[in-house]
């Protein structure tokens, strides 16, 4: 039960990948889990079934990281029923693929808000919270994308994600003497069905390929490190992008 008696915040926590992988993780051990989605119907779904599964609440409020309204009021509500958040796991992202000279304005706004504005904004919403408990952890969803180009067309997913790691060491060496720990995971290729409609067909296979281990990730692999940087087992741990790949970032 290494999160027993914390509160965790979850974005993008109602798909089948990641975040949902995360909100169970940290359920597992013992944390009370506040899940949020752009997707209201599933964010209340998920929500609802993660609290029979554990028997126990789990607070589910809909959240657009492109609303900051809906930011500020999904932590104001975590609050006033917990009265505490101890952990922020920003999860929310997207991808568009377009070559760069043919990437439209609106695809770079999209991709560069939802994947760094978002995840700012919902770090500065916490932050207050975790200041006055005099501790916290905050993990952000980086990439591999940060450090490696991608495939074609992932230029805003690929600064975005760079940026991710950027904010992520600003933010730890301003809140670190605050007793807050902020990190970011850096994966790699993290299969889920949702995927299949963003990449093209074949790029999974080719991926598991090349890859050192012989396999895909899993989300219940970023689920464990996600558990990891959040607990007290890695308390001597900040501002660092961990990455999590199967060894496929440091093989040309």
């Amino acid at each position: 039960m290494l999160l027993e008696g914390k509160v965790a915040i979850v974005t993008a926590a109602a798909g089948a990948g990641i975040g949902r992988a995360v909100a169970t993780r940290f359920l597992e051990e013992g944390a009370e889990v506040v899940v949020t989605d752009a997707h209201p119907r599933r964010t209340i779904e998920v929500a609802a079934e993660l609290s029979t599964q554990f028997k126990r609440e789990v607070l589910g409020i809909p959240v657009d990281v492109l609303q900051r309204a809906q930011i500020e009021g999904a932590v104001t509500q975590a609050v006033a029923r917990f009265g505490r958040i101890d952990i922020l796991f920003n999860n929310a992202g997207i991808n568009k693929l377009e070559p760069i000279w043919e990437c439209k304005d609106e695809t770079w706004d999209l991709v560069l808000n939802i994947c760094l504005r978002g995840t700012f904004w919902m770090i500065r919403a916490v932050l207050p919270h975790m200041m006055k408990l005099g501790k916290g952890a905050i993990v952000n969803m980086a990439s591999a994308a940060g450090w490696i180009a991608a495939g074609d067309g992932e230029a805003p997913y690929c600064a975005a994600k760079a940026g991710v790691m950027g904010l992520t060491r600003a933010a730890s060496a301003e809140v670190a003497g605050k007793g807050i720990r902020v990190n970011a995971i850096a994966p790699g290729v993290i299969y889920n069905e949702f995927l299949e409609r963003i990449y093209p067909a074949g790029m999974f296979e080719a991926a598991k390929k090349r890859n050192p281990l012989g396999r895909l990730g899993e989300p219940r692999d970023v689920a464990n490190l996600a558990l990891f940087l959040a607990s007290d087992m890695s308390s001597y741990i900040t501002g660092e992008v961990v990455s999590i790949s199967g060894g496929s970032v440091v093989v040309p």
